[in-house]
């Protein structure tokens, strides 16, 4: 912005060189695209995104299914699971119990299911998420967990536009200044050994 406002300021100053508006323009087109493309992309990204786990939410409530389990044993194990089946609970203060439930196809099902709580007993019922199969599954996402990660998916391809205009920018900058020092180069060649001997006869 400051290459921009400076150019505009001394645009008709001789010492202005093509090499000083040429970056003056490029720092003028990578604003813009920060300003708009930049947040046009994100927002299209986290549109995509959003509609994508929306999808993804009803696929897994069409899918998975909250059944009851019977406790048939209680492990003093900690529990391991990739989700919470009871909602809520810190994955620390899940116990471990051995439990039969009926998938949803009727079917009779046993397995090692961790709970909220703990001084489970054997005969008390839990309640537990399946697939279709009566698999033990993580509960579904909710709309909220989505909403945030679809956001964050939007926020970071924000950043990740503006920071690739902006190494572009700078990749451009310092091709005009390796080429601003080459031509410096090369009339310094071409004058450089009759510099101050003006007047000396020679």
């Amino acid at each position: 912005m400051r290459a921009v406002v400076g150019v505009w300021r001394w645009r008709h100053n001789p010492l202005c060189r093509v090499t000083d508006r040429r970056e003056a323009w490029l720092a003028l087109w990578a604003l813009a695209l920060v300003l708009v493309v930049a947040p046009a992309v994100g927002c299209l990204c986290g549109s995509y995104a959003d509609s994508a786990l929306r999808d993804a939410i009803r696929k897994q409530q069409e899918h998975r299914h909250r059944v009851s389990a019977v406790v048939v044993s209680v492990s003093a194990r900690p529990a391991a699971f990739p989700g919470d089946p009871e909602g809520g609970a810190d994955p620390a203060t899940l116990q471990t119990v051995t439990a039969r439930w009926k998938a949803p196809d009727g079917r009779e099902r046993h397995g090692t299911v961790p709970t909220a709580a703990s001084g489970r007993k054997t005969g008390e019922r839990v309640r537990i998420w399946t697939d279709d199969r009566g698999v033990l599954t993580p509960r579904p996402m909710d709309a909220t967990t989505a909403r945030i990660h679809a956001g964050l998916a939007g926020a970071g391809t924000f950043l990740l536009t503006a920071g690739a205009v902006e190494v572009v920018r700078r990749a451009g900058v310092r091709f005009m200044v390796r080429r601003r020092h080459e031509r410096l180069d090369r009339a310094w060649a071409a004058v450089g050994p009759d510099w101050g001997r003006t007047g000396t006869g020679s």
